[in-house]
């Protein structure tokens, strides 16, 4: 592959962003995340704190509403009454993303990635998991907390992830056949994922 583009998506605790963002250093490629609020926020004019707050989440709705917007590829025109819905400013991320993915080799974190560049070539989908102990012990370290709080964060942020990828491509978050690639991340340092997950790379290059 002349063009690479790397999509993770990640179970809270894991490990993923941090380990996308050491990937990309070791390729020399660029890591995107939250720049792409930013991004998406210039490109339509809406004010980056909406996209904020439904970043990699939808709000509450009854589960019979789920995957009934499944991403398309159109965005709205700004005299839409909806254009500053929650479906438009995901649509905005998602034409983000397939503009990044024809212009650059890069790694996008999460928000359906995976999914948004399903019909493009070289592309590699990746999925970062761990046990919940290994979970536990990764998020104390970095935020701090007690073993109860944290419990209930990591299962708020992974229902946040999981509802909000059926809602946006109507397929379960942790399908492994969403994915090229899924790796279990626990009680393994960061330098040894990097290698594994680049010589997997490696070998779809060629």
């Amino acid at each position: 592959m002349e063009h690479t583009v790397i999509t993770i998506a990640r179970s809270y605790g894991s490990g993923g962003k941090t380990l996308g963002k050491l990937l990309a250093d070791e390729l020399g490629i660029h890591c995107y995340d939250r720049e792409l609020l930013r991004m998406a926020s210039e490109q339509s004019g809406i004010n980056e704190a909406l996209f904020g707050k439904v970043d990699e989440k939808v709000k509450t709705m009854p589960l019979f509403r789920i995957s009934k917007n499944i991403y398309k590829g159109e965005v709205l025109p700004p005299d839409s009454d909806d254009y500053t819905s929650d479906d438009n400013l995901f649509n905005y991320q998602a034409k983000c993303i397939k503009e990044l993915a024809k212009t650059e080799s890069c790694i996008i974190i999460g928000r359906c990635a995976d999914f948004i560049l399903k019909d493009e070539p070289n592309v590699i989908k990746l999925f970062f998991y761990a046990s919940r102990e290994d979970c536990i012990k990764r998020t104390m370290a970095q935020n701090g907390g007690t073993e109860r709080e944290i419990i209930k964060k990591i299962e708020k942020r992974d229902k946040y992830r999981s509802d909000y990828y059926k809602y946006h491509t109507g397929r379960d978050w942790n399908d492994a056949r969403n994915y090229d690639f899924c790796l279990n991340t626990s009680s393994t340092s960061y330098d040894k994922l990097v290698k594994v997950v680049k010589d997997y790379i490696e070998i779809c290059k060629h």
